[in-house]
Formats: structure tokens, C-alpha cells, sequence
């Protein structure tokens, strides 16, 4: 019994010595479970659903991007953005990079609405609702330099003449802001500016000595070219806000008439410019000189509302951007107009390349009076029921294609001068044929409708269309007078081998995949 009460004496004695030691802290402690370091790839942090929380707590600036692994453009980036991401990362504790694969993390691109690839944001002191957009940097220098600047101050202050000489010719463009008057928020949008442009230096001068030596006598910024003799002024009334300014300043960089290739596709895309015109042209033509004379012209009234770019069909590594545009050979040379918002296309209404014909179309199309180009216009309630029947893209491929009637389509642009003259022809050619169930004579523009054929002509260009074929049509190329068309159509009603060629019908979910392909890789 006694034995009994000392070994409980004994165990409440421990008992009560470890709870007083877990009370008082002393003794052992259960260790913590450490999380794993996030996985890197090449200096990248690897960002998924269940560590982007914390990769955003664990990094006061956290530069993200969102991508596509089999997307051109994600391809392109990629290297850069890991360049800049090793240099930062030895730079400073304060900055990381990281990407989220959208395929695989499709969360993550439904929060922050991602639709573009690749899309980059920065995400400042754990703030996950209101990233800041990182948008048309793609070098290392500028992935660098756009940092930089969103972290610290984004311009250099100039404060002496020797200094502004010098700064003005230190990079092929060079931008300057001008305060004389500190009062207004002119500094602001500057600043923005300068953050949202990392390409290019950013000086900003208050000092009286470089403004006088300058000629500054109000709030101005200037846009200097290395290998240019001239540089461009943008007052103060034209800049009410950020975007204005850089709008302003990312036109100026480039030519009043930017040529395309695969270098300046970049600059071209990068301008905050919705508004884009094009000439298709060959630059070894005749009349090249002349039309890129009477385009310059255009481009320097709209310069700042529309970006002019010219297209030389001459090369052959422009073929993506005709297919895009669906320009053939027999086309140019053409003019359209891109609304990059809507991706809407226009068709300029004439065919002479000059400084009114071009001047008008871009102020219709600034007004919203041009006729966008589109793949069919709307089925007129009476297509049929006149001796020429009304085609457009929605009723073209059932009414060429038919099982029993023989079909002869004059295609047209209305503004043509050789088109208007024949209108009174084929109106005779179909009231001729009227009464005859086999033969159906119809029109349709050209212009305003978009019929995928393999072989175009110079409009007006006429097809005939045998009965109980999906596939063939027949090229007339002979005289345009109601005799011969008729005698053509006899000969094709009577022979029994009709001289047939393929024609292409694509339907329009594969037209408008292949187009969203194509302007991803422009």
C-alpha cells in the first residue's frame, strides 16, 4: 500500500514538473514545418495555384507572366525575360520573376482575366487586386529598365548644359520633359511616361541655365532622334493625360510611314494607336514613287491618329500579312484600313493611290462613315426578283453551287468605272435570260463581300458556274458585250467537256481560326 502511494506521489511530481516547464517555455519545442522553396526555372519563379499567395507575400515586387508554352510570341520573350530576371535577382532582394503556364493554371487566368499571351503584370507589396500592366517590353535592357523605373525614380535630372548635350545623343531616341511650370500636372504624366516607355532615356530639366540655353519658355517635351537633324515638340495642351503622352511620344519614334517587316512589326503594334492603314505596293513599280509621295502626305495630317504603314509586295516574307489581309497580286495596289479594337477591316473606295482619294478615306473612316469590309453584307429582301439576281457572302456558295441551274456571276467594285459601264450590259444579259430556268445571271461586289477563290482577276471579272458541281467554275476572259457573253454561255450550255477549274469555298470557322493564327504571328 505503501509502495502504491509513493509511485503515485512520484508520478504527480513529473507530471506536474513538465507542465510547469511547458508553461514557462522551457524544455523541448515542436519544431515547424518549413515550406519548400518554389521551383525555378531558369532564375523564373514557377508559379502555380497554391504557392502564387505566397510568392506574392514573399516578394515585395513580383514581376508575373502569363503564357502559352506553344505561343510564338511567349517563345520570343522567354529568353529575354530570364536574362533579366538572373541580373535582377543578383541585384537586389526586393524584385523577382515568376510566370504561370495558362494551360496548365487556368484558374489563375480566369482571376486576373488574361486573353493575350503573354501577359505580364507586376504585382507590388502583396497586392493581388491592382497588378500594373507591363505591356510591349520585350528585351532584357527594357525588362530592366521598366523596373527600375516603377521602383524608383523614372527619369534623369538634367541640371546642367554639358549634361543635356550629352544625354540628347547617348541613345538613338532620347525624350526630355521641359518644366518651367511646376504648378500643373505636367510631372506626373511625365513621370507615368517615362515608366510605361523603357526603351528610351527620360531626362527632366528644371534648371533655368539649360532651359534658357534650350529656348524653353512653357512645359514641353522632346522627342530627339539620333540620325536626325530635327526633333519633335509636344506642348502641354496636348498631353491630358499619361497615355496621351506616350501615344505622342511612341509616334514620333517612328517614321511618318513605317515600312513592314519583322523587325518593325514590334514598334509598329506597340504604338497605342487603334487606327492602322496599309499600302500594298510594289516598290520597284513605275508608279511607286508617286503614290508613296501622295501617301507620305496623308501620314502627315493624321500623324498621331492613324500609324501609315507601307507594305512592299515585292517581298516574299510579307505572305502572311497579305493571307491576313487576303490580298492577291491582282489587288495591288491596295489600301485597307485595320481597326486593331474590333480587328474590323476596310477596303479603300477607289483605285488610284493619291493624297485625296487617301486623305478622304481615313477622315470617313475617322468620322464612322466608311463601309467596313466584311465577309457578306446582308441578303437584300429582293435578291431575286430582278433579271440580275443579288449575291452576297451568305447565299453566294447556294446559289453558284446549285444542283440545277447554270450560274454566270459578274464580280464588281462599285466605285469602278469599267464595272459602271457594264452594269446596263448585264442587265440585258439577264433579262435576256430571264425565262430560261437553266441559267441564272447574277453580281455581287467583291468589294464588300469575301469569296475565297483560287485564281482572281482585275475587277470586273466574270465566272460561269455549271449546274450539279460544288467544286468547278469556268473563267470568262473574252469581249464584254452582250453578244459574246451570250455566245460564251451557249457554248457552255452545249459542250459536253466544260473547261473546268477548281474554286476554294472555306468555311468561315476555319477562315476565322487561320486569321486569329495569322495575326498572332504579324
Amino acid at each position: 500500500m505503501n509502495i502504491l502511494l509513493l509511485t503515485i506521489s512520484v508520478f504527480s511530481i513529473v507530471a506536474l514538473g513538465i507542465a510547469q516547464e511547458e508553461k514557462s517555455g522551457i524544455g523541448p519545442k515542436a519544431k515547424k514545418h518549413k515550406a519548400p522553396k518554389i521551383k525555378e526555372d531558369q532564375h523564373v519563379l514557377v508559379l502555380t495555384s497554391s504557392n502564387f499567395a505566397r510568392a506574392l507575400k514573399e516578394n515585395k515586387y513580383l514581376l508575373v507572366k502569363f503564357y502559352i508554352a506553344l505561343s510564338a510570341p511567349s517563345q520570343t520573350v522567354k529568353e529575354e525575360f530570364s536574362v533579366a530576371a538572373a541580373y535582377l535577382k543578383e541585384k537586389t532582394k526586393d524584385v523577382r520573376f515568376g510566370q504561370v503556364d495558362i494551360t496548365q493554371e487556368k484558374d489563375l487566368g480566369k482571376e486576373f482575366n488574361i486573353k493575350d499571351f503573354p501577359t505580364l503584370k507586376l504585382f507590388v507589396n502583396g497586392d493581388r487586386k491592382n497588378p500594373t500592366d507591363c505591356k510591349g517590353v520585350r528585351t532584357a535592357s527594357a525588362f530592366v529598365t521598366w523596373i527600375t523605373r516603377q521602383t524608383g525614380p523614372s527619369s534623369t535630372l538634367i541640371n546642367a548644359t554639358d549634361h543635356y548635350e550629352s544625354f540628347i545623343k547617348s541613345d538613338k531616341v532620347s525624350v526630355v520633359g521641359f518644366l518651367k511650370d511646376p504648378g500643373s500636372s505636367f510631372t506626373e504624366h511625365f513621370s507615368e511616361a517615362a515608366k510605361d516607355v523603357p526603351e528610351f532615356p527620360f531626362g527632366l530639366v528644371t534648371n533655368e541655365e539649360v532651359l534658357v540655353h534650350v529656348g524653353i519658355t512653357q512645359n514641353m517635351v522632346a522627342v530627339y532622334k539620333k540620325d536626325k537633324s530635327v526633333h519633335y515638340l509636344i506642348s502641354e495642351e496636348e498631353i491630358e493625360s499619361k497615355m496621351d503622352l506616350v501615344r505622342l511620344i511612341r509616334t514620333y519614334v517612328m517614321d511618318m510611314v513605317t515600312e513592314y517587316n519583322m523587325e518593325t512589326s514590334v514598334t509598329i503594334f506597340d504604338v497605342p494607336i487603334d487606327h492602322h492603314i496599309l499600302l500594298f505596293a510594289s516598290k520597284t513599280s513605275e508608279q511607286f514613287s508617286a503614290m508613296y509621295e501622295s501617301y507620305e502626305s496623308a501620314a502627315l495630317e493624321f500623324r498621331g491618329k492613324i500609324v501609315f504603314v507601307l507594305v512592299d509586295t515585292d517581298e516574299t516574307r510579307n505572305g502572311r500579312i497579305f493571307e491576313y489581309f487576303r490580298i492577291t497580286e491582282v489587288d495591288t495596289p491596295a489600301i485597307r484600313i485595320l481597326n486593331l479594337t474590333s480587328d474590323v477591316k476596310y477596303r479603300m473606295p477607289a483605285d488610284d493611290v493619291t493624297f485625296e482619294n487617301v486623305r478622304s478615306f481615313c477622315q470617313n473612316y475617322l468620322d464612322g462613315k466608311a463601309k467596313p469590309q466584311r465577309d457578306s453584307e446582308d441578303i437584300p429582301k429582293d435578291w431575286d426578283k430582278l433579271p440580275v439576281k443579288a449575291l452576297v457572302g451568305k447565299n453566294f456558295n447556294k446559289v453558284a453551287f446549285n444542283k440545277s441551274s447554270n450560274v454566270f456571276v459578274m464580280f464588281y467594285a462599285p466605285w469602278s468605272k469599267p464595272c459602271k459601264e457594264l452594269f446596263p450590259v448585264w442587265e440585258e444579259l439577264g433579262k435576256r435570260y430571264l425565262n430560261n430556268a437553266n441559267v441564272t445571271i447574277a453580281k455581287i461586289d467583291c468589294t464588300a463581300n469575301d469569296i475565297q477563290l483560287m485564281v482572281l482577276d482585275r475587277y470586273p471579272y466574270f465566272r460561269f458556274f455549271p449546274a450539279g458541281s460544288d467544286t468547278k467554275s469556268v473563267r470568262y476572259t473574252g469581249k464584254t458585250t452582250l453578244d459574246a457573253f451570250t455566245e460564251f454561255l451557249e457554248h457552255e450550255l452545249t459542250s459536253p467537256n466544260i473547261e473546268e477549274e477548281e474554286t476554294s469555298s472555306s468555311s468561315e470557322s476555319s477562315n476565322q481560326a487561320s486569321e486569329h493564327q495569322m495575326k498572332e504571328e504579324l
